[in-house]
């Protein structure tokens, strides 16, 4: 499977050209560490760094994924625990990560807002972008002066999956969609609707945080990260084709807000859509109405290989981008790897500039809603009795990395 043939490559514009040239990542290979820091559907705060055991195993899991030939990791500042009290913000955690990266040659791209907000910041109020903003610009003043590399930020995790969640389900509390007259009894929404308003002032927040970051240091960069998707229509009814086109084409709406396609009025621009992130799991992919999955372990033909979901990506924006986030789990990781590696490899021959791919998670981590459950979906598996944390190399998805790190990139 390869990139469309059909849809030709967008031009290159000049500081795309020298984005693809001169990659900001410091390693093509990377690893992400989860950590979310919203309140679950419960209300239960979420820490994910803890709960994982990274911040506890901090230089050991630093050191194990430089061994890996890991040069770069995903990591989150936490917008919820960094600001304990409205306007005071405690980047601590943050600076104890840049420093022992650096210890070990670790490039950190920054998350500044993983799902999770102080307890008083509602996102369906605009008060929450000139709060956010604040946020962004007393994190970049910490995390820039520990670096002498360009800085990268993605602003905002998922905008797209958080408006969608915060708008339409009950999983972030305390947004309740169930309870809304009239709501659909889903417990987690339905993919038919969007939550378009929450994205517009998601993006707000972002387009305010980025101004604001650069105030205090222009030298940053900034990663737009959002899952692609593929939708189809069920089988039995054709008919839908169009609805699920429509829904498909909601992945692109927080790009869009960005780059200023879609509501200029926000103050979107290409020159903010620096560069693109991309996350990829195998539950990406439904039919719509009846949101079955597209099975990737019974290789659902209707099913659109990765190589062409970056075309479809780099030919809307022309941007470089990066897989910022992919794995699977149990058995099923290093099968995954080794698909979407070779669709990478795909892409890249197409000429879609792909610079970094990033393992996530790369450390085990636990469920959302049931802390006792693990997903055993790192690439170091976590023993969460005793309560050592400790971590075990998931050998068989190792011996695949190691693999393609020495074709790809290439």
């Amino acid at each position: 499977m390869q990139a469309d043939p059909t849809l030709p490559l967008p031009p290159m514009s000049d500081d795309s050209r020298e984005g693809a040239s001169r990659s900001p990542f410091q390693s093509f290979w990377m690893g992400g560490f989860e950590g979310a820091d919203h309140r679950n559907r419960l209300g239960t705060p979420l820490d994910m760094a803890l709960a994982s055991g990274h911040l506890e195993h901090l230089e050991a899991d630093y050191a194990g994924a430089a061994d890996r030939g890991l040069r770069g990791v995903r990591e989150s500042v936490g917008w919820r625990i960094s600001e304990p009290a409205p306007g005071r913000h405690d980047l601590r955690r943050a600076e104890t990560m840049a420093r022992a990266a650096a210890r070990h040659g670790l490039q950190i791209v920054w998350t500044l807002m993983h799902y999770g907000t102080p307890a008083d910041v509602d996102l369906h109020d605009d008060r929450f972008i000139d709060r956010f903003a604040a946020f962004a610009a007393a994190a970049a003043r910490a995390i820039g002066a520990l670096t002498d590399a360009a800085p990268i930020y993605n602003p905002i995790n998922e905008i797209g999956f958080l408006a969608w969640a915060v708008a339409e389900t009950s999983r972030i509390y305390p947004y309740r969609a169930d309870l809304r007259a009239g709501a659909p009894h889903l417990q987690d929404g339905n993919s038919l609707a969007s939550g378009y308003a929450v994205k517009r002032r998601l993006v707000a927040g972002v387009l305010a945080a980025i101004d604001a970051i650069r105030r205090v240091d222009p030298r940053a960069r900034f990663l737009h990260v959002e899952p692609v998707v593929h939708v189809v229509a069920p089988t039995a009814q054709p008919e839908l084709a169009e609805v699920a086109r429509a829904v498909r084409d909601y992945q692109w709406h927080a790009w869009d807000l960005i780059a200023g396609r879609d509501a200029p009025e926000l103050g979107g621009s290409t020159a903010v859509l620096d560069l693109i992130g991309v996350n990829h799991y195998h539950d990406g992919q439904w039919e719509v109405v009846t949101e079955k999955r597209l099975s990737w372990h019974d290789r659902d033909p209707r099913r659109r290989p990765l190589s062409m979901l970056l075309g479809d990506v780099w030919q809307r924006y022309g941007r470089p981008m990066m897989i910022a986030e992919t794995g699977h789990f149990g058995s099923g990781r290093a099968p995954w790897i080794d698909e979407a590696a070779a669709q990478v490899a795909l892409a890249r021959q197409a000429g879609v500039p792909v610079e970094a791919l990033c393992l996530y998670p790369l450390v085990d981590r636990p469920d959302w809603d049931d802390p006792a459950h693990w997903h055993h979906s790192g690439l170091w598996d976590v023993h969460a009795a005793p309560a050592s944390l400790a971590r075990t190399l998931a050998a068989d998805y190792a011996a695949a990395i190691a693999r393609w790190q020495r074709s790809l990139p290439g």
